[in-house]
């Protein structure tokens, strides 16, 4: 690991679970020598999630993020060891499948490890008994086998990265109890304690499950819900008598909350023999299995959620084992115990020996908080991580904290993800409990949670309903997909035949819909995309040193161009509008966009501000846009008044709109912006204006196919601060000559030319096939990237997926294949854009 010069900045962290632990060994291994890390409890073990967590560590997931996350925990940990003891046993995973559902997501969950350069493979019923010898082979479709997991002993693992921390000037101090933030003009300056006071240019908040008490000391929202979940241990089974313990050590369950202070201490005579065999999953029904030497640790997700106010549990010596164990349920286990003998057939014969409920951290989305709070300046948060991905997030944050940027991209972690209506106590609730039920269900990409909705609505919500809208949910808001009232319009359309995954959330009406939009003219929703205004006498200067395209401009131009950072990679994209000399309108991606922006702004003559809610936005795209649009308006919309990427403002019928020529699905049209309070009448008179223009209202799945025929990018899918502009073929949207901002340093010497990685265009050879996103591609045999974004291309007739390649292989005509579902999809490097590459339709 590389080291920076010495950081002189004060360090204290809150909290020494493995968290916290691993970040004082991966910031003083980056030169900072003033970290002190505050643990309320005894160390090492003292009294969080970390001393009862029975380690497991899965690598392979959805996210790429967290896969990273998991996949540098097990090098790092596997690099570690205290008195001979390794900190992790890579004893490999099991999943196995009882249903043909879940064999199903294990091919998927193969394809994800394969994209994520995770190793695994699926084995036969009988491969996995052989595995497992316990297994009744008999319920199993299969399984999936990933050999480079296993358990992380995680008490043993922090003592290693405190000797280490220690050994570089780290202090670690045991039983401060932190009462208190202390904070001056907007910036925290110390850590207040029973034991006394710390002052701190720099908090790292990794106290777990106790994340919103502390955020609250500092005034810092924490959105996390600690729950309860079930851990018990089997008594002594014979077939296990010796199998790990060819040395005659004791049977301590290690990750038991009863355990002896030494093996939670990471000192079990045993500990190198406990398991030998992989981590088993029966998530069929919310299990997992490990060995503890002489007996099985099961744990289960399949109670009721049992949340924990963190405001109330006892401190360590108030508890009569540790603040994180509570008294096992053993009517809530009943079931899973039932299930466990039935996949285990041996446990018949034995009964649970004891059992916890353990206390741990679920968010609203399931991700962890990650990140500094701009209204604190130097509090930062590390929470909701579990010991899978502890390492990873330690680094990740160390990076953030020293450089100003992590090494790989985290926006589905930021603090600042979450919008203001998911921030309530009752929402943190309502969806922490629901990601506590989903941990082992096979979840959709497009799957939504299903409770509180509807949260956010636009103001056109009611005509949506009349109209049959399909509606799904992101960021809170009802987002329609399709509409039941176009369902004539998709009879006797020939598409291809889906399979059950890839039918889900989806329907035929979108290629009517798609169809529609470049035949005659359609109305979409394009409210719950962000919009924040800029003002000032600075505005301009401001956004010239943010972006990287040229924004001066006269008033009425419109601008792409792209949030970077220091390192040249893309943060978000963005829309700027110059509506008046001090005042843009930008259309920007998330709360992490605003985030930015505030954090950089100047003191004086600059004003940002979110203005989503108080407006609304309907895109009115096809080639009779103009012909439905002109009437209302006394402005002249035409192509010469009105060209590609400008904006005006006017009045349509009675509503005042700021009317932009933009068209993310690549034919004619506006995006029509205007209040709230009168999104309703723009709603009513676009729809009667184009009625003699067939117009119809268009859901999301239509713009997704759309945009991708125009090869638009979607930024935190296609590309993210991994990625430089000429990489992700947006290059044009870098203006160095206009001078300095950011990220133009790092991008000197850089073109599209030089880039050894690509994000291309691919067509599926067989146009009945269809892929949706985060397959694996395959170039001679080999993984070599994954897609992005995909959906059907209605207008050109087959499959499209974007995908990160290596540049030699990102030529159009290069022959690949791309797995999904266990099956090799043939498909070819494109030449993009697919549809219009001469721009004709839209500017016209």
């Amino acid at each position: 690991m590389s080291r920076t010069p010495a950081n002189s900045s004060r360090v204290v962290v809150i909290g020494a679970g493995i968290v916290g632990c691993s970040l004082a060994d991966e910031l003083t291994a980056r030169g900072w020598t003033e970290v002190t890390v505050l643990e309320q409890g005894p160390l090492p073990a003292p009294g969080g999630s970390t001393s009862h967590a029975p380690g497991l560590v899965f690598q392979t997931g959805p996210s790429k993020t967290m896969t990273e996350f998991a996949a540098y925990t097990v090098r790092k940990f596997g690099s570690l060891e205290v008195d001979g003891l390794p900190c992790f046993n890579p004893v490999g995973g099991l999943e196995v499948a009882t249903t043909e559902a879940r064999w199903a997501d294990l091919h998927r969950k193969a394809g994800l490890a394969a994209s994520w350069g995770v190793r695994g493979e699926l084995l036969s019923a009988q491969q996995c008994k052989q595995l497992w010898p316990m297994l009744d082979e008999t319920k199993l479709y299969g399984g999936f086998h990933t050999a480079d997991d296993g358990l992380a002993r995680a008490v043993l693992a922090c003592r290693a990265q405190i000797a280490r921390a220690e050994s570089r000037g780290a202090r670690f101090l045991e039983r401060h109890t932190v009462t208190g933030i202390e904070r001056e003009g907007g910036r925290v300056t110390g850590v207040v304690t029973d034991r006394g006071t710390f002052p701190a240019d720099h908090v790292v908040s990794a106290a777990g499950f106790w994340g919103p008490v502390i955020g609250a000391m500092a005034g810092v929202d924490v959105p996390l819900l600690p729950l309860a979940h079930q851990y018990a241990t089997t008594e002594p089974l014979p077939e296990l008598d010796g199998v790990n313990d060819p040395h005659g050590g004791t049977s301590g369950a290690w990750g038991s909350p009863r355990a002896s202070e030494a093996e939670r201490g990471g000192g079990a005579e045993s500990l190198g023999d406990e398991a030998s065999k992989p981590i088993l999953r029966f998530q069929d029904r919310d299990l997992y299995f490990r060995e503890h030497t002489d007996r099985i640790g099961i744990g289960s997700y399949a109670h009721r959620p049992m949340p924990v106010d963190p405001f109330t549990l006892p401190a360590f010596d108030e508890a009569p084992v540790m603040p994180s164990s509570l008294p096992f349920t053993e009517d809530d286990f009943a079931p899973s115990w039932q299930d466990s003998v039935g996949l285990l057939p041996a446990l018949g014969a034995s009964r649970v020996s004891e059992g916890f409920n353990g206390v741990f951290s679920f968010t609203p989305d399931g991700m962890p908080v990650l990140g500094e709070s701009r209204e604190l300046r130097g509090f930062w948060l590390a929470e909701a991580v579990w010991v899978t991905h502890s390492a990873g997030v330690a680094k990740a944050v160390a990076e953030w904290m020293t450089d100003g940027r992590p090494a790989i991209d985290i926006h589905e972690c930021d603090l600042y993800r979450f919008e203001d209506a998911q921030r309530s106590p009752a929402y943190i609730a309502d969806r922490g409990a629901q990601s506590f039920i989903e941990v082992y269900d096979v979840i959709h990409p497009l799957q939504p949670m299903e409770q509180p909705r509807p949260l956010r609505t636009s103001p056109f919500h009611p005509r949506q309903q009349e109209l049959g809208a399909y509606f799904l949910e992101g960021g809170g808001w009802e987002r329609p997909h399709w509409y039941e009232a176009n369902a004539p319009l998709a009879e006797g359309l020939r598409l291809p035949e889906r399979d059950a995954w890839s039918a889900r959330y989806w329907s035929p009406i979108a290629a009517a819909e798609a169809r529609a939009t470049r035949e005659k003219v359609a109305l979409y929703d394009m409210t719950p995309l962000r919009r924040l205004e800029v003002t000032g006498p600075g505005a301009l200067a401001f956004l010239q040193r943010m972006t990287s395209n040229n924004l001066a401009k006269k008033p009425g131009a419109v601008t792409y161009t792209l949030l970077l950072d220091e390192t040249g990679g893309i943060r978000s994209d963005l829309t700027v509008a110059r509506l008046a000399p001090d005042r843009f309108q930008v259309g920007a991606n998330s709360g992490s966009d605003l985030d930015w922006l505030l954090r950089h702004a100047p003191d004086e003559g600059v004003q940002v501000r979110d203005i989503t809610s108080g407006t609304c936005c309907i895109g009115v795209w096809g080639p009779l846009a103009r012909d439905l649009v002109q009437p209302l308006t006394r402005d002249d919309f035409s192509h010469q008044a009105f060209g590609y990427f400008r904006a005006r403002h006017t009045y349509l019928g009675h509503v005042p709109v700021t009317a932009m020529r933009l068209s993310y699905v690549g034919e004619l049209g506006w995006e029509l912006y205007t209040t709230a309070d009168m999104g309703l009448r723009l709603w009513d008179t676009l729809w009667e204006a184009g009625r003699e223009h067939g117009v119809i209202a268009a859901g999301r799945s239509a713009f997704n196919s759309l945009r991708l025929e125009k090869g638009y990018r979607a930024w935190g899918h296609d590309m993210t601060t991994e990625h430089n502009p000429y990489e992700a073929g947006v290059g044009f949207a870098v203006r160095p000559a206009k001078g300095d901002f950011l990220g133009r340093a790092a991008l000197e010497g850089h073109s599209e030319e030089t880039a050894a990685r690509k994000l291309s265009c691919l067509t599926l050879d067989d146009p009945d096939a269809v892929v949706l996103g985060k397959e694996p591609v395959y170039v001679d045999g080999v993984p070599a990237g994954y897609v992005t974004s995909a959906a059907y291309g209605y207008t050109v007739g087959r499959g499209i997926a974007y995908a990160w390649l290596p540049a030699a292989a990102a030529a159009p005509g290069t022959a690949v294949h791309i797995e999904y579902f266990g099956e090799k999809i043939p498909a070819t490097v494109a030449q993009e854009p697919l549809f219009d590459p001469q721009m004709e339709r839209i500017r016209r």
